[in-house]
């Protein structure tokens, strides 16, 4: 029998999407805009019958493109509505140009965004390469490891998008958290609207009383400085994550912050990764570990803003470190978690970092399995007792 965490919570079997459009039925947005593409369409196309059957009373306007959701999002939100949207893959890339938009004028619009290849070649299947690609638009990006992840994380999305004054976007791996049936527990709709409080924005569009000019031209004079804002904004970001986190436990007894330690405390060689592949990655590390092996597990949350500080403070005593990353940069350097882990490494560490080395894994949506990443943990022990790190770029389960 599968146990609830709270007194009030409700045992339910959902896929990822359809838990996605479950939290945001409870939090029932204002305005949702949506343009339909998979994995993610089934996210917006549940919410848009939640709708038609009247059990939420959001304005759902159903547009020609992604470029026009995201365009729709930011009037939405500029005018004061409480907004959210869904997408993933070639859709986040068309959104591109209008996410600088919403977070340049900290909008806090909320997206359940399904990770998805990009092309070309065409393919549907979950990698981080949307995600990664806009990590510098201004962001705050919250990965999910399963199905109550993301439900949680979107739940939280809400108050730490409206509060930082920062959008903000939830993801789950393309069909592998999204199609994928799991065991969820629910709130109960009122907690959930207790638990994101009423939305009040601070200057509404429509407030005719106290008009303002949005989206100016500002060139040489004022622009730093205005960049700047959102610069600090999103490192003000983080106690925000923090605070949702500790009032979520609180109110729900599950427990979240910037990452997840897993069997930590006495480990000298780590792997840090993102999403579904942490869940195979913790068995991975139960099954090393009754051979003697003292192995750990960090599994990143929060992406933006990203935790340097404490990230390093984690890692800096091991001996060696592997950073999976599920994208690549195309830059002939390592991949974009391997270079923000090793960044952190490189400013907080205050004596010496430990050896890393960068595994690139499932692109496409290929497989990674235990024995993958048995051999991840294989090659930190023998840089652990001295072997050299001939190649920093690794590719796992590549013909």
């Amino acid at each position: 029998m599968v146990q609830t965490t709270t007194k009030n919570g409700i045992i339910v079997a959902k896929t990822g999407n359809e838990i996605m459009a479950e939290a945001m039925r409870q939090i029932a947005p204002d305005v949702v805009a949506a343009y339909p593409i998979t994995p993610a369409t089934e996210i917006v196309q549940i919410f848009s019958q939640f709708v038609a059957d009247g059990l939420v009373p959001t304005e759902f306007v159903a547009v020609e493109s992604e470029h026009s959701a995201m365009s729709a999002c930011i009037g939405s939100s500029a005018a004061g509505a409480r907004t959210m949207t869904g997408t993933s893959s070639q859709g986040l890339a068309l959104m591109h140009e209008m996410l600088y938009i919403a977070a340049g004028l900290r909008l806090p619009i909320v997206v359940a965004l399904v990770n998805r290849a990009l092309s070309s070649p065409i393919n549907i299947h979950g990698d981080h390469s949307d995600t990664m690609g806009s990590r510098d638009a201004g962001w705050i990006q919250i990965y999910s490891e399963n199905s109550q992840e993301a439900y949680d994380n979107l739940i939280q999305a809400i108050r730490i998008a409206e509060k930082a004054k920062i959008p903000a976007m939830v993801t789950t791996d393309g069909f592998i958290i999204s199609h994928c049936m799991e065991v969820v527990e629910k709130i109960p709709d009122e907690d959930v609207k207790k638990f994101i409080g009423e939305y009040k924005p601070e200057r509404p569009l429509l407030d005719y009383k106290k008009p303002f000019s949005v989206g100016a031209i500002d060139l040489q004079d004022y622009y730093f400085e205005h960049r700047y804002q959102l610069i600090d904004a999103m490192e003000k970001a983080k106690p925000i994550v923090l605070e949702v986190a500790e009032d979520f436990k609180k109110e729900f007894n599950r427990e979240y912050g910037f990452y997840e330690k897993y069997k930590m405390d006495d480990a000298d060689i780590a792997i840090v990764v993102i999403g579904s592949a942490a869940g195979t990655a913790k068995v991975a590390v139960d099954d090393i570990r009754k051979k003697g092996v003292k192995a750990g597990l960090i599994k990143l949350r929060v992406f933006r803003p990203f935790p340097h500080k404490e990230l390093a403070q984690e890692l800096s005593n091991l001996k060696a470190v592997a950073v999976l990353d599920r994208c690549d940069s195309n830059s002939g350097a390592p991949a974009p978690l391997y270079l923000e882990v090793t960044s952190a490494l490189y400013t907080h560490c205050k004596s010496e970092c430990p050896k890393v080395i960068n595994y690139v894994y499932g692109l496409g949506g290929r497989d990674i399995d235990l024995h993958h990443i048995a051999y991840v943990y294989d090659m930190l022990g023998k840089i652990k007792t001295g072997t050299q790190i001939k190649k920093v770029v690794n590719y796992v389960n590549l013909r």
